[in-house]
């Protein structure tokens, strides 16, 4: 949840951090699109580190990198100093995640991984409702500095609890070991990265190149939206008040801790029919609901609205069947590094996104909050629909391949 609300500390007070730093659309995108590039980039070296050190050293350091971030954006006079401090968020931020699925394959046996995969992400978005509207509340009632600051101090106060409460493995247990349900064989969490080759390995089978494309696929849409470009939407496009834009995005939240459940037991449920049955519907769906807010004549109906921010919540728990796919293709040892290359996959596509929106939004002279429109954002949105459609193609692929290299279709002739 802490991870979450300091990834998501700039989207309720976007326009105020534009007009802080005197920065247009594609700058304020930067901020976005720098802190999420860390991310995705340093998926695989947590991976790495995940399968030497295990999960809590990791997250406690994780947890001291965002304190340090948001200690220097509170402090930050220019955009320069804010974009590392976006620098240290998003390396701090991508320890959190990873480290939290390793402790649920842990921790929990392999047929309730799904729904406490679910759990784990669906109560995560919770940090969501906390950077909408105490932070946006308190930035208004006191100054820049304090609300960054007492971001801040949350995390070291989190990362001292981390490193109090939390073990790698279950207390019997001499190292980390996964139990395979069907034979009752013990493994040995090791590691197998030292030479590149559990990278290479993880990423040669195309149940992990499956994981990727749908994590690629599904939640980029939402976060570009809650993460940056939903509240100046909703404000200066659509002409929502601020407050009534607040409640439509914190439904993004309820909406998602809903669907998480829901997908987790289907995903359980049809193992080998979850991308034709719940991956690519989702993207349909957030696919059409932009396609109808985008033609809409004039301002959308609140009505229409709710129901966009909700089919883009399913974005975020129909991307937690890729880290199902990641557990079931790799064995044990290279568990991290495949959900690491997972996880890059949708902040790949969510900083493509953030970006070409800003990048649209300044091409048509509309990328400060005196200049946005309504036009220039439906045209911006819709630089999202090759991304939907590139995944979606990759998804059809690698699925196919995979169910061959499961045994499930026949090979096909050459």
């Amino acid at each position: 949840m802490l991870a979450i609300a300091n990834r998501a500390s700039l989207s309720a007070v976007g326009v105020d951090a534009a007009e802080r730093f005197q920065a247009d659309a594609s700058t304020l995108s930067l901020f976005a699109v720098v802190q999420l590039a860390v991310y995705g980039g340093m998926q695989l070296p947590i991976g790495v580190l995940l399968d030497r050190h295990g999960s809590r050293p990791i997250m406690a350091i994780g947890m001291v990198l965002m304190a340090l971030g948001q200690l220097v954006m509170a402090l930050s006079p220019s955009i320069g100093i804010a974009l590392i401090a976006r620098v240290l968020l998003g390396a701090g931020d991508a320890a959190v995640f990873p480290a939290a699925l390793r402790l649920v394959a842990t921790w929990f046996p392999a047929q309730r991984g799904p729904l406490m995969m679910q759990l784990t992400g669906q109560l995560g978005q919770l940090g969501q409702l906390v950077a909408l509207i105490p932070v946006a509340a308190l930035l208004h009632a006191t100054t820049w500095t304090i609300t960054f600051g007492s971001i801040a101090g949350l995390g070291v106060l989190f990362a001292i609890l981390v490193w109090a409460l939390i073990r790698n493995r279950p207390p019997e247990r001499a190292a980390d070991v996964t139990v395979n349900t069907e034979t009752g064989v013990v493994k040995v969490v090791t590691s197998a990265i030292d030479t590149g080759v559990g990278i290479g390995a993880a990423w040669a089978h195309p149940g992990t190149r499956l994981a990727f494309w749908s994590h690629f696929t599904t939640p980029f849409a939402g976060t570009a939206f809650v993460l940056l470009w939903g509240m100046p939407f909703l404000t200066a496009g659509e002409g929502l008040p601020t407050a009534a834009a607040a409640g439509v995005l914190s439904l993004f939240v309820v909406a998602g801790m809903v669907f998480g459940p829901l997908l987790g037991e289907l995903s359980r449920r049809i193992p080998t029919r979850r991308s034709l049955g719940l991956v690519l519907p989702t993207v349909a769906v957030q696919l059409l609901a932009w396609i109808v807010v985008i033609v809409w004549p004039g301002p959308a109906p609140t009505w229409l609205l709710v129901l966009l921010v909700i089919a883009l919540a399913a974005g975020g728990p129909a991307s937690m069947i890729a880290f199902d796919h990641a557990r079931t293709h790799n064995p044990a040892h290279r568990l991290s590094t495949a959900t690491g290359l997972t996880n890059a996959g949708g902040f790949l596509a969510a900083l493509i996104a953030i970006f070409l929106i800003g990048l649209t939004l300044d091409l048509q002279g509309a990328g400060t909050p005196e200049t946005y429109s309504l036009d220039a954002f439906r045209l911006a949105f819709l630089t999202q629909v090759p991304l939907w459609l590139l995944g979606a193609v990759f998804i059809v692929i690698e699925r196919k391949r995979t169910r061959i290299r499961m045994g499930l279709d026949p090979e096909r002739k050459r």
